[in-house]
């Protein structure tokens, strides 16, 4: 609950500003072990020390599949078990769907599950085709092919019935307080 934002205007933002710094082009150094366990981009599990704003885009397909069932999609018990799992969901990434994949740092020393499917469409199989093809845009191996917010955003999903509402017809929270105090008072 802590990492999420409501506006004055009702408008809920997810962040999380624990290990928040700067990043730029070229890219510096950093720990890979960041993101909490359930959320974390295979790059990062796999010991990349580079990151970019892919591996939050991997965290909001979590966030969204975790929605959709109403339960955690991957929880993980360590980061042996995230990586089954991830695997288990999306099938084993190959140096053809990741290039440079093999020269991480974990997966130098680590054998990887064979598992030659992904299973998605499995899992969430009562999901309409344009929810399907924006979680497998969120769930790409590389971090460079994953879709940016931006992408996301122009999804068709998003234009789809039932539409959300107008920002402008959402009640501002300083009303909500207002009534609920009229009606404490009154009582």
């Amino acid at each position: 609950v802590s990492n999420l934002l409501l506006t004055e205007q009702g408008i809920l933002k997810i962040a999380d500003f624990g290990l928040a710094r700067l990043y730029g082009d070229p890219p510096t150094e950093m720990t890979p072990r960041v993101v909490t366990l359930w959320y974390r981009s295979p790059e990062l599990l796999f010991g990349s020390k580079y990151q970019s704003p892919a591996i939050d885009m991997w965290a909001c397909g979590c966030i969204m599949g975790e929605l959709l069932l109403h339960k955690p999609l991957m929880p993980g018990k360590d980061e042996i078990d995230q990586i089954r799992l991830i695997i288990g969901l999306l099938g084993t990434p190959t140096e053809k769907i990741w290039p440079g994949m093999s020269k991480l740092p974990i997966l130098e020393k680590m054998q990887l599950m064979k598992q030659p499917y992904n299973n998605i469409k499995a899992l969430f199989s009562d999901r309409i085709p344009e929810c399907l093809k924006l979680l497998n845009s969120l769930f790409v191996y590389d971090p460079k092919r994953r879709s940016t917010a931006e992408q996301c955003l122009d999804n068709e999903y998003f234009r789809l019935s039932p539409l959300p509402c107008d920002p402008s017809m959402m009640p501002s929270l300083s009303g909500l307080t207002r009534k609920r105090k009229r009606g404490k008072e009154s009582s």
